[in-house]
């Protein structure tokens, strides 16, 4: 697909005749987070960075919030990995049932619970009442991010497909623009989270980036039950646009410092590729990006912000090399000429 004709690839042999066009995108928003960089590939550009806290949450937050959810208190308050502070605490999580509110380097306010103590249903409603906290308050603050786990063969395991993102609710962006046509916006993943559900017609989450590459792959071949899925009873038609986010990519090996399996996940991601090229008919646009950099290789586990590629295929348009290109909504743009 042109890959390797991006840049000098270690690895990724350019092709002579590449048969998607390529290219890279840098990012205009502020910020290199997942909002950020989904929000600016729907044509939405964030001038205004979220908020950070990296010395923990205002005392006033994390008070109102223990009085709300009437949890008792909090554990930790601090920025974190997530694998590590769940490790560090679980035992007095165990004891005390307090929540883990911790968060990053990014905008991100994230509760980890041991669903066997405390159940799922209250955990998300706890994410349901910080988000309301910190739009009343207006913290700025990207995501609310339930972070469910289980211990398993002893170990606390965090559980991928309870994950739930609250995400402050976007302006207007492709996929209303989509929607209000009467078209098809089917979330696949988290998209659902990250939109707020605006724009959203139809939405399935996954558990893995293997269910999130089916699922795609079901939705191109009009495999899905769309009735099961659909947030209203009506009826939507064409165009369709299937909005799919792999999360293991980022979660599993990016934060972790894996490059061995972020390299597997992307030999997984590429078999299937080859699939859904096969799958797609002659009016299908296919469009391959990233959102942000979550590089295993650099020392920390927070996002990078880099430059992202873009691969886009048709099976009937010449491909070209589209050099760099400045803003990710340059994807938006991309759409809406093909569909409109």
């Amino acid at each position: 697909m042109g890959l390797g004709n991006i840049d000098n690839l270690k690895g990724i042999n350019p092709t002579k005749a590449p048969i998607a066009s390529y290219g890279i995108m840098t990012e205009k928003s502020k910020g290199k987070d997942t909002t950020t960089g989904h929000w600016e590939i729907a044509g939405l550009v964030s001038e205004k960075p979220f908020a950070t806290f990296p010395k923990g949450f205002p005392q006033e937050l994390i008070k109102k919030f223990i009085k709300e959810t009437n949890c008792g208190g909090v554990l930790a308050n601090i920025p974190a990995s997530g694998t590590a502070i769940i490790e560090e605490l679980n035992e007095e999580h165990q004891k005390t049932k307090f929540p883990i509110v911790y968060t990053s380097a990014d905008s991100v306010y994230q509760i980890a619970v041991d669903t066997d103590i405390i159940p799922l249903e209250t955990l998300y409603k706890w994410c349901e009442i910080a988000r309301n906290i910190l739009d009343e308050g207006n913290y700025n603050v990207s995501r609310v991010i339930a972070r469910p786990y289980k211990i398993i063969n002893g170990k606390p395991t965090r559980i991928s497909k309870d994950r739930r993102d609250y995400s402050m609710a976007p302006k207007y962006t492709l996929l209303d623009e989509i929607k209000d046509y009467g078209g098809k916006v089917i979330g696949i993943g988290k998209i659902e989270d990250i939109f707020a559900k605006k724009g959203i017609t139809h939405a399935i989450h996954t558990g893995s980036n293997k269910e999130g590459l089916e699922l795609t792959l079901k939705a191109i071949r009009n495999e899905l039950n769309l009735k099961e899925i659909a947030y209203e009873n009506k009826e939507f038609g064409e165009p369709t646009l299937i909005f799919t986010n792999l999360v293991d990519t980022d979660m599993l090996y990016g934060h972790r410092n894996d490059a061995k399996g972020y390299g597997k996940a992307l030999e997984e991601i590429d078999k299937y590729i080859g699939t859904m090229i096969k799958e797609i008919h002659n009016e299908d646009l296919l469009i391959i990006t990233a959102d942000h950099g979550c590089d295993p290789t650099v020392h920390g586990t927070d996002h990078t912000r880099e430059m992202v590629p873009v691969l886009i295929y048709n099976r009937n348009t010449p491909n070209k090399n589209l050099g760099m290109m400045n803003g990710f909504d340059n994807v938006s743009k991309i759409i809406k000429e093909w569909i409109f």
